[in-house]
């Protein structure tokens, strides 16, 4: 509960306690909280060294996908802040996702995946992505839509074929999931993936040293930044673990943006829900290593952080943010930084076993 903010806007309001008053630490421990050391349980599931080696496979497989060179990570490339640094010109992204490609990074704290929450969790993001033939998907008003639902149920059995073809990924199947009777299957691909994505987490950010308690941790402009973070509203959509990821939000609460930043043909969340006031709303992003996640919006409209923060508080905010301001602000979206996953990649399984003399 924030019955400490609370508190102090009621204070102001009859000429008592100034929220300026209140220090900013306080006010920033209602609004965020620090990346955990480590990763996160998933409900119902039980995360075996296993299922976790499995995962990180099939995290880096790529006859994963239906044209068998896409992975999860070329898109969410671990080296590069969980995305593909790439803007929305062609290629598997837009093909697969018609939007910029969110972080797979911290991706677990978000209430939902996709830029319009059309995953409820990890494991549906797995299987209606990697698993999604490109070939089958159509642009909408709405979105990104399967023209043939068959093709996909097509493309999600050859998938479980071939890996049954594979001695190794058998194995590994079988082990990740000894109580299945047929552990090669379609669900048991996303929850190995979204149990090792959701160990791709970020901790030990300097501003998560600073809630703690590290004085040092942020830099004074960085502590500027923050107040003003707060104080324009902008951790009135982006807070919680993640910086955002926790709501949906309109693109264009205060002033429509240009044309680039929100095309008038993409509804966002309404493709999802078909509900009028989601009309161009998006979930929030997560602002968790928005320095490494270029470019920015779910149209990879601009490399500029600066930029993205000057749009979001026109739009968002009717706030003309000074040089100075914006400057501040990036200061402290720096801070957010955490300690990135050191994966080593995994041997993949080949099509057929090698010879026993040779596997001696």
């Amino acid at each position: 509960m924030r019955l400490s903010l609370i508190a102090s806007f009621v204070a102001l309001l009859f000429g008592g306690l100034a929220l300026a008053d209140v220090p900013l630490r306080d006010r920033a421990k209602e609004l965020f909280e620090p990346i955990p050391s480590s990763p996160p349980a998933i409900s119902g599931e039980t995360a075996t060294p296993q299922k976790l080696a499995l995962g990180k496979m099939l995290y880096f497989e790529p006859r994963l996908s239906e044209s068998r060179d896409v992975s999860c990570a070329d898109c969410h490339n671990l080296s590069m802040g969980g995305v593909d640094g790439g803007k929305l010109s062609g290629g598997h992204n837009a093909q697969l996702a018609g939007r910029e490609v969110l972080t797979v990074l911290n991706a677990i704290f978000n209430k939902s995946q996709y830029w319009d929450g059309r995953a409820a969790n990890l494991a549906d993001q797995v299987v209606n992505s990697v698993m999604a033939n490109p070939k089958a998907m159509l642009k909408t008003r709405g979105g990104p839509m399967p023209i043939n639902p068959t093709e996909h149920a097509a493309a999600k059995q050859h998938a479980v074929e071939q890996f049954k073809a594979i001695p190794g990924y058998v194995a590994a199947f079988q082990q990740a999931f000894p109580e299945s009777s047929d552990p090669v299957a379609y669900d048991n691909i996303g929850r190995a993936i979204a149990l090792f994505e959701a160990t791709l987490i970020t901790p030990d950010a300097p501003f998560d040293r600073w809630l703690k308690g590290d004085d040092a941790a942020l830099s004074d402009a960085q502590k500027e930044g923050l107040k003003l973070f707060i104080d324009k509203g902008c951790a009135t959509c982006h807070n919680g673990v993640n910086v955002g990821g926790g709501m949906y939000a309109r693109f264009g609460v205060v002033k429509p943006p240009a044309p680039e930043y929100l095309p008038a043909d993409d509804w966002g969340r309404f493709a999802v829900t078909k509900a009028i006031a989601d009309k161009y709303a998006f979930k929030v992003p997560s602002l968790r290593n928005v320095e490494l996640t270029a470019p920015y919006f779910h149209t990879g409209a601009t490399f500029d952080l600066k930029k993205a923060v000057a749009v979001m508080g026109e739009s968002q905010l009717g706030a003309q943010l000074s040089a100075d301001e914006t400057d501040k602000i990036v200061a402290f979206l720096d801070s957010l930084t955490g300690r990135q996953p050191e994966v080593v990649l995994p041997i993949l399984p080949p099509r057929t076993a090698p010879p026993l003399a040779q596997a001696q």
